[in-house]
């Protein structure tokens, strides 16, 4: 048994050895010989291939705001590891991680010896989670983000009130497929039987296997753009205003303190799901609760104003539609203005086609890499760079040291790419320069 949270902490971590092993049976087993704690929660389930957690945001924020414990899960973090595990926003505890890790590590254990194979890290995360939320933190609510895909994620065991589907995108092909068909199929596949599900995905080929999917198991769906739709959209200082119409009703004039375009589809998923549940009775939130969750709602490392003088951006844009909807921005809210981004990214990621949207909108651009296993070097980076202004670092915490202290009037710093490095990054600025 383990005697200290960092203990707990280090066979976690340890854990990712066992890499991605997509599918179920480990979790029914552990969920089994723990009494299924999974069963014991009002959960929704949000997957999707970008803005899986600001939903998952927009949605506790809605519950807190009519008066409902929620617990989240989700991932990466930003802050700390224990935010993967959240209730109201305040995650689980040293002493919490300790109790649940040592809950966990007999049946792991056991799995190791057994057919189906050791838990992955994930796995066990996951399963804290449902103890955590079901005994130790009982909430009223879970709302779980996907971990990967969605047909074979350990998350895929819940029975929710409700399921999102944010968008699908071509990231994890490796894993997913490489069509946008294929994608969707495993994204789709967290769609129960007779269970609604809510979708903002666009891409034509994507929407019609979700819809085919939803049809299959005899599941309504709304979709955006059809039963639900954003009209209205304006800009606002720090943040956008926009209304919604779903079938539950209308909303003129809403506020969310994110920024960028794509957070009102995020917003409006929330919004539906809430009208949801209210309509069903599983909640009570009218508007003044939907209009002041929406405006609360804060995640982290999402365009995100680290700094107002000088101008210093975080924004995970980890993919293709992330750096779309950040190139998106660029060109739309800072005009006038000049852009130094600084670039990290994975390697398994379609890194030319990223690069090559960032110096569209760049007047520099520097690539760095950081200590993460799958991290690109920023020398392999720069080989792919097309941009005169372009220019590589080898040490990022140095770079934005210099940057920060000295940037020219006029500029803004926009620190992107991986989540895993906006962790890094946002920890460092906020401890060290700021």
């Amino acid at each position: 048994m383990f005697q200290t949270y960092d203990e707990a902490l280090t066979w976690i971590h340890a854990r990712l050895r066992l890499g991605i092993k997509p599918g179920l049976k480990r979790m029914e087993w552990m969920m089994e010989r723990l009494g299924n704690p999974e069963r014991k929660v009002k959960t929704i389930h949000i997957g999707g291939t970008n803005g899986k957690g600001s939903t998952v945001t927009f949605l506790r924020s809605i519950l807190e705001a009519a008066g409902y414990s929620v617990g989240t899960f989700t991932s990466p973090y930003i802050e700390s590891f224990n935010e993967r595990i959240s209730v109201n926003g305040t995650p689980v505890n040293d002493d919490e991680i300790l109790e649940l890790a040592n809950r966990i590590k007999p049946l792991a254990d056991e799995l190791d010896h057994s057919n189906l194979g050791g838990p992955t890290e994930f796995e066990v995360i996951t399963a804290m989670s449902f103890v955590y939320f079901a005994e130790m933190k009982t909430v009223d609510f879970a709302v779980y983000e996907v971990g990967l895909g969605g047909r074979f994620d350990s998350t895929n065991i819940l029975t929710p009130l409700v399921s999102i589907i944010t968008n699908v995108g071509l990231d994890h092909i490796a894993i997913l497929g490489d069509t946008y068909s294929e994608i969707a199929f495993e994204k789709a596949g967290i769609i129960k039987e007779g269970i609604p599900v809510i979708t903002g995905t666009q891409q034509p080929e994507a929407l019609e296997v979700i819809t085919r999917q939803a049809a299959e198991k005899h599941s309504p769906i709304y979709k955006l753009g059809e039963e639900i739709l954003v009209t209205g959209h304006e800009k606002i200082s720090r943040g956008e205003r926009f209304s919604v119409s779903t079938p539950f009703g209308e909303f003129p004039n809403l506020e969310v303190s994110m920024i960028g375009i794509h957070q009102t589809a995020n917003a409006s998923l929330a919004v539906a799901a809430a009208q949801h549940l209210n309509e069903y009775g599983w909640i009570k939130a009218g508007e003044s609760e939907i209009r002041k969750g929406l405006k609360e709602a804060f995640w982290p490392g999402r365009l995100e104003f680290v700094s107002e003088n000088p101008v210093v951006i975080l924004d995970g844009a980890h993919n293709t539609e992330g750096i779309e909807s950040l190139a998106r921005e660029l060109s739309s809210r800072f005009t006038g203005k000049k852009v130094h981004i600084v670039f990290a990214a994975l390697k398994d990621k379609p890194l030319d086609s990223m690069i090559y949207r960032l110096e569209e909108v760049s007047d520099r651009m520097t690539f760095v890499s950081f200590d993460f296993p799958r991290a690109a070097s920023a020398d392999d980076l720069f080989a792919l760079s097309i941009g005169l202004k372009s220019s590589k670092e080898d040490d990022w915490r140095s770079l934005l040291a210099k940057e920060i202290k000295g940037m020219p009037e006029g500029w803004i710093l926009v620190v992107t790419g991986s989540l895993y490095f906006i962790s890094e990054a946002r920890r460092y600025i906020l401890e060290k320069i700021l």
